[in-house]
């Protein structure tokens, strides 16, 4: 079965019912570790409220970017980035990225992403020496599925082997994308971001 049958079987409304029974009998905190792990990611980045936005090909890459621009009214705006291998993306839209005085949102890629607790890994690679709360509150990450990786302590054995002995610092994660509610406890103050990722089939 292909890697993009896959993604439209999570987003098919086919058994959503049977699914939904299922799942009202198990904890919500619990990951079902026994899915594949880009079905395991996509379950638990979504409900952590991540706006997830499969895409087949660059083209699609681009099409859903400008897509997010539009929703938001962000053309001509300020954004922050600091990967040059995106800068294009925000040159085609005429997305200021120098001055980041008041930037309408962050644009960037990341390490990795992280399939049992739905999250996105990040270093100074990305981040500079900035912390998840100095950021701005809506982020656009692009990302592939090669990148999907079961757990936290697989991403940091990514990060060790890809660098290769020059680690990069401020090794963070994102994790929740909607503001907690008083009733959830377990994510109440936590730093969440208004974030969109853009995820390329690569695989």
């Amino acid at each position: 079965m292909k890697r993009m049958n896959i993604f439209k079987k999570i987003f098919g409304t086919q058994g959503e019912n049977e699914d939904q029974d299922k799942k009202d009998h198990k904890s919500p905190y619990s990951p079902d570790l026994n899915l594949p792990v880009d079905e395991l990611f996509t379950v638990n980045f979504k409900q952590n409220g991540g706006k997830f936005i499969y895409c087949e090909n660059i083209g699609e890459i681009h099409e859903n970017f400008e897509n997010i621009l539009e929703e938001n009214d962000w053309f001509e705006t300020n954004a922050q980035c600091f990967d040059s291998r995106l800068f294009h993306f925000l040159d085609e839209n005429r997305l200021n990225y120098t001055d980041n005085t008041t930037p309408s949102f962050f644009f960037t890629s990341c390490e990795n992403l992280i399939a049992d607790e739905g999250s996105i890994l990040f270093s100074s690679k990305q981040l500079k020496q900035f912390k998840i709360d100095e950021l701005p509150t809506n982020i656009v990450v692009f990302a592939s599925t090669s990148q999907i990786l079961l757990s936290k302590s697989d991403g940091m054995r990514s990060i060790k082997n890809r660098y290769n002995g020059e680690y990069p610092t401020n090794i963070t994660a994102i994790k929740y994308f909607e503001k907690a509610t008083e009733e959830d406890f377990l994510h109440y103050g936590s730093c969440h971001k208004n974030l969109y990722l853009l995820l390329l089939e690569d695989l």
